[in-house]
């Protein structure tokens, strides 16, 4: 008897022992799950990754699971899918429409799949085939399902399916590949493919982590779309909490492998009733909100799931444990009768209309010697001055000839003065990280001026020059894993650079027990490699790297996006704390808005290598005056159910435009709402003059000849989930 085989039979045997003790599904539940349970054998154990969960999903509602990373919100969908490999032993209960699903052989799942159930997942480049056209994969979907379709019939309805989820000429698009598509448009064939035999159940796993926030924003809104068409149950799966409060009706918040709250997305946001899913939430920077408050850290991690946990598992990390906490795990308990609301915590009862600040230690908001100073009275630590890095657009085998120019920077200006943030934000291939890399490579035939604690890159005419620069500059990448070298202990990593400015070893040695206690690290963690930290444990070596040769400005590229909610927010606290404590400078390139509005003074928006508006962060954020700004702003995720299901979104249409047919006017003007609105005479000044930045009576410049339109009332997409 095969493994396969093994697991089937338990999966069955489970599911009728479960039916017979009553523990059966609503009537009116398109997708019930009971006492699911996944593990893993793997060389250091069986890991139990799933671990008893219960869900019901009704038609046409969206259940959102959160949680951190591995948490099982993955391996359940994958579970649900009967995606898991062979190896994994599964049991428990999954019915879709009153059907069994576990136990079930692959061949007869796959009459499920993308029929009435299917899946989005998180990455479309790899979940779509690079060899076949767009349309070859639609219509796939419909041919397995529908074999007496016509061929006719399959292609109109593919095209059909491509309008839907808003592809523009979508009877051109079928013969385009993956490759041809945005990463937002990928995502979007992803989505008419899981919707073409209108699937009563749509799982959605992470669908918009690796897309710009105005494309996140279009996704959503054709996430939306599609269940409406539909009327599929939806399952969204995902880390940011914003997103789930605009788009789930129930919430349910894993932690090592098992549901600990469950609830209306009303009752998790505003009556949370398990520290765990108080710290998420308080976890979150909100762009919504100008007072500077520190952000809530979930110290420790996740706990080893090869060992069964003897008590709460989130007690190790939860600051109101107590010896009460370790007898045995709690089990989800309802909080409020009828309500529907549980949570796996015995103080539940006791955390009614509790504070999070008042059940963590939240630090105190840092105070930088600079604050009290007026900006103008402070010493400026880069300057840029007209830069510019243009590339040449070339075509041919043989015989290359130049087609076009892509102009990645296009005479950039700012400067940063002591103890700010200055950030960049805007979409990918506005220009941010090409910005960046002309900063770090101060090379004297650069197209303009860098200038750094007062050096030039014109006079950069040696290395010790450059070697005087980099001293001043140091940087922090935004993947920890790869920045690191593998080969190297911690001890070696944070050397080398002081190495490399001929530190004497006693030095070197005293400087790095510093760094290990200043980015809140043990000291015996030296001679550890880097592939035994954390993902937020190795973002704080490479800060500590970065601070080593005690540079006045750091760079920051992204430094949180590929980290947790929870490990971001320590991330984030300890740079205001650096920034304070040592009197740095930062400069920040990142997509996410909220994170940029928690720890930035001022603010520059890019678009297509140029600044559309730059000013002081609350200013930018909370009067935007350039409409990519307004657009920009009104797509981020608020995590507030209410706000989200009132507030309007400014969906922009179509994707950047290509370097070869960049306006001659501004640059915005074929994605402007308000070029749309304007009569044609306004929008003739658009299309044939290039506006600059426009001063206004505070610090704040914006780049746009009407600032002040109004949009119509049908240039606004108005986002309701209810």
């Amino acid at each position: 008897m095969t493994s396969n085989t093994t697991a089937r039979d338990t999966a069955q045997g489970t599911a009728e022992r479960l039916h017979a003790a009553g523990l059966h599904a609503p009537t009116d539940a398109v997708l019930s799950v009971r006492d699911l349970n996944v593990r893993f054998n793997t060389e250091n154990g069986v890991v139990h990754a799933v671990r008893g969960v219960d869900f019901d999903v009704m038609p046409g509602k969206t259940l959102g699971i959160v949680g951190e990373s591995g948490s099982g919100k993955s391996v359940t969908s994958m579970a649900i899918m009967g995606l898991l490999p062979p190896t994994a032993e599964i049991t428990g209960s999954v019915r879709l429409q009153g059907k069994e699903l576990l136990g079930l052989s692959d061949k007869a799942m796959c009459r499920h799949r993308g029929s009435d159930l299917a899946m989005v997942f998180q990455d479309p480049l790899s979940s779509l085939t690079p060899v076949y056209t767009v349309g070859t994969q639609i219509i796939e979907a419909l041919t397995v399902h529908n074999p007496t379709m016509s061929k006719q019939a399959k292609e109109a309805r593919a095209v059909e399916l491509l309008g839907l989820v808003g592809i523009p000429s979508p009877k051109d698009r079928l013969k385009a590949f993956p490759h041809e598509f945005s990463g937002g448009m990928r995502q979007r064939v992803m989505i008419a493919i899981a919707i073409a035999n209108n699937p009563r159940v749509l799982i959605a796993d992470e669908p918009t982590t690796a897309l710009d926030v105005t494309i996140q924003a279009q996704v959503l809104e054709v996430l939306h779309a599609a269940q409406e068409e539909t009327g599929a149950a939806v399952v969204m799966i995902t880390h940011d909490l914003g997103v789930v409060a605009g788009m789930a009706d129930d919430i349910m918040v894993m932690y090592a492998g098992r549901p600990v709250e469950t609830g209306s997305v009303d009752d998790i946001y505003y009556s949370p009733r398990m520290p765990y899913t108080m710290g998420l939430l308080g976890a979150v920077p909100r762009v919504d909100v100008a007072e500077k408050s520190s952000l809530v850290p979930i110290d420790g991690i996740p706990p080893n799931l090869t060992q069964p946990p003897t008590g709460c598992s989130f007690a190790p990390r939860c600051p109101l444990a107590t010896e009460a906490c370790l007898d045995g795990e709690p089990d989800l308990r309802a909080v409020a009768p009828g309500t529907g609301h549980s949570a796996a915590c015995i103080k539940s009862e006791a955390l009614a209309d509790v504070d999070v600040h008042t059940v963590f230690a939240v630090p105190a908001v840092p105070v930088s010697r600079f604050d009290s100073l007026p900006r103008h009275e402070r010493k400026t630590v880069l300057e840029l001055r007209d830069v510019r890095k243009h590339f040449p657009l070339m075509k041919g085998a043989l015989i290359k000839r130049r087609i076009g120019t892509v102009k990645a920077v296009d005479g950039l200006s700012f400067d940063i003065r002591e103890g700010e943030c200055f950030s960049i934000v805007g979409e990918s291939g506005c220009g941010k990280t090409t910005t960046l890399l002309e900063i770090m490579e101060f090379h004297k035939d650069q197209d303009g001026e860098v200038v750094i604690g007062g050096l030039s890159n014109k006079q950069a005419a040696d290395a010790r020059a450059k070697s005087a620069m980099r001293k001043e500059l140091q940087m922090v990448f935004q993947d920890p894993t790869g920045a690191l070298d593998p080969r190297f202990t911690v001890y070696e990593v944070l050397a080398e650079p002081m190495e490399n400015l001929g530190m004497p070893k006693a030095a070197i040695r005293k400087r790095i027990m510093e760094l290990m206690e200043l980015v809140g690290l043990q000291a015996d963690h030296v001679n550890r490699f880097p592939n035994q930290f954390s993902g937020g444990q190795r973002q704080r070596i490479g800060i500590a790297r970065a601070l080593a040769v005690n540079p006045r400005l750091v760079v920051l590229d992204e430094p949180v996006s590929a980290l947790d909610v929870s490990v971001q927010a320590g991330v984030i606290n300890l740079l205001d704390k650096l920034r304070a404590e040592l009197g740095l400078s930062y400069l920040m390139v990142a997509h996410d808005l909220s994170v940029v509005r928690h720890i930035s003074n001022r603010v520059a928006v890019m678009y297509l290598g140029k600044i559309v508006e730059i000013g002081d962060v609350d200013a930018v954020f909370d009067n935007p005056r350039h409409p990519y700004t307004r657009a920009l702003l009104s797509a981020i995720p608020v995590p507030d159910p209410e706000l989200e299901r009132t507030r309007e979104r400014i969906i922009l249409q179509g994707d950047l435009p290509s370097p070869l047919e960049a306006p001659a006017g501004c640059n915005f003007a074929t994605r402007c709402p308000v070029f749309a609105a304007l009569p044609p005479a306004k929008q003739e000044k658009c299309l044939t003059l290039e506006p600059a930045l426009e001063a206004s009576a505070t610090d704040q410049q914006f780049a746009c000849f009407y600032p002040d339109g109004e949009l119509d009332a049908d240039m606004l997409v108005v986002h309701e989930n209810h």
